[in-house]
């Protein structure tokens, strides 16, 4: 239902452009987008909340899993599809083909859902090509802008190397199991012979490079920062805060069950794999003096900590449950910092650090978006990012008993967090305790809207986050926890 109004309304949008015979009408396409988005996410909340979605169902051998896994993962990649419908409206406003710049969320958006159900390798992976295809054109939407085609070149280049990857991984699985169905994979994986286990590693290790370039984690994240810089601002938010879950979706569904499978110690590797990802996006985040990617190393630092759960799932129950909070909650505190960024951009025509001084004055509203989006990441009580990270590492400590080195986990998520206030709080400072002398000026009234929502979210589930913990819980799929 969910990709039926998406996908009609992305296809008829440049259908409706060519009827109309004009290439303008920015808030009439913009308008039938966010239409279709607000229809697509009412329609997956109203089934959460009415108890009609079955428990996360990853290995019950349905090609398409309309699961509550899935329902959690398609509502966090659509919040952030409607800030990036919602942000475009001022950036959108003097630019060309509004029609076709819609219609590309859509389909992005389109893949984002299905990926998040997908519960068969070739669905999978055709789910996982319609998400990439339309975000490689938004990333270079500004085709005059040399920044904006090196970013879509170098997205492009990098996610084709991915899709090759795990079009590869899916043909190991298909010759050892004979299946591509992920609950066929799974038996088929647990039953080989000692003699073709080496395949399934490879295969294992491939899904894992494939969806670590989506997932931007290290030593995958290279094209991330320029990508993130050079592409339009919206377009950002939704690489960030959107497509970038789906590659945890795709994580939980296949890696995860898959690797557990093969009964070898997959989690060790993992987590080597997670503090190398926190502490490399925190450390080179510091450095930084644009604020795309400042934010954009700190999108792989969060990466770290959202797989410190995948890590120690075998081994703490509610490890899995902390790693889908964080994405949710993170999926709202990038999100709305992007959004920002955009507000920076239209207003004052710059995302550079230095350049933000006395914006607490100048545009306090989108300041105080930014403040407290970055106060969240790092986890400052009582904002929602705190919860998600408390849980995390948490369940790192409670894995100490069965794996000694877990315990290590928490202790990096913990520094890191703390290195990532030295940058966060530099931001602060710029806005609020350094002065530009420039006047007030007028913030776009989308992006209000926008920072109005997500600071409302940000706190409201700090000071009483236990309806997403609840729902994190029950998404989590039992077959992954002890």
């Amino acid at each position: 239902m969910v990709t039926a109004i998406l996908g009609a309304v992305g296809v008829a949008l440049p259908v409706i452009n060519v009827l109309r015979r004009e290439s303008g009408s920015n808030m009439f396409y913009a308008a039938i987008a966010l239409g279709a988005l607000a229809a697509a996410i009412s329609y997956v909340v109203s089934q959460v909340a009415m108890g009609t979605v079955a428990a996360s169902q990853v290995l019950s051998g349905d090609v398409v899993a309309d699961d509550l896994l899935g329902a959690f993962f398609a509502i966090a990649m659509l919040i952030v599809a409607v800030f990036t419908t919602v942000s475009s409206f001022a950036y959108m406003r003097e630019r060309r083909y509004p029609a076709v710049y819609y219609s590309l969320i859509l389909l992005s958006a389109v893949g984002m859902v299905m990926v998040a159900y997908a519960n068969d390798l070739v669905v999978l992976f055709v789910a996982w090509e319609l998400m990439s295809i339309p975000t490689y054109v938004l990333a270079g939407f500004n085709k005059r802008d040399p920044s904006s085609n090196e970013a879509a070149i170098k997205y492009f280049m990098f996610g084709a190397l991915a899709s090759a990857l795990i079009v590869y991984a899916i043909s190991l699985a298909y010759g050892l199991t004979g299946t591509t169905d992920i609950a066929g994979v799974v038996a088929g994986m647990a039953a080989l012979d000692a003699s073709l286990v080496p395949l399934a590693l490879l295969a294992g290790a491939l899904f894992v490079a494939g969806f670590g370039f989506k997932m931007g984690l290290v030593p995958f994240h290279m094209w991330l920062p320029d990508a993130y810089e050079g592409s339009p601002p919206p377009v950002t938010a939704l690489l960030a805060a959107g497509t970038k879950k789906a590659g945890f979706a795709a994580a939980v569904r296949v890696v995860v069950i898959g690797m557990a499978a093969l009964s070898v110690d997959w989690a060790l590797a993992l987590a080597i794999i997670a503090v190398m990802t926190m502490t490399v996006g925190n450390v080179a985040a510091v450095m930084q003096k644009s604020l795309s990617r400042m934010l954009a190393y700190s999108s792989i630092g969060h990466a770290g900590y959202i797989l410190i759960g995948l890590a120690v799932a075998p081994y703490s129950a509610t490890a899995l449950p902390g790693s889908l909070l964080h994405v949710l909650n993170h999926a709202v505190m990038k999100g709305v910092a992007f959004v920002a960024i955009v507000g920076t951009v239209t207003a004052l025509a710059t995302a550079h650090i230095d350049r933000l001084r006395g914006l607490g004055r100048r545009m306090p509203i989108t300041a105080v978006g930014i403040t407290v989006s970055l106060l969240a990441l790092a986890g400052v009580p009582p904002l929602n990012g705190f919860w998600s990270k408390l849980v995390l590492f948490g369940a790192a400590i409670d894995a100490g008993a069965a794996a000694p080195w877990a315990p290590w986990l928490a202790i990096a998520g913990v520094l890191n967090s703390a290195l990532s206030l030295a940058y966060y709080g530099w931001v602060i400072r710029k806005m609020y305790f350094e002065d530009s002398g420039g006047e007030r000026v007028r913030e776009p009234r989308a992006i209000i809207a926008v920072v109005a929502f997500s600071v409302g979210f940000m706190v409201a589930f700090g000071v009483y986050p236990e309806p997403l913990i609840q729902l994190a819980q029950s998404a989590a799929p039992a077959s992954l926890m002890p």
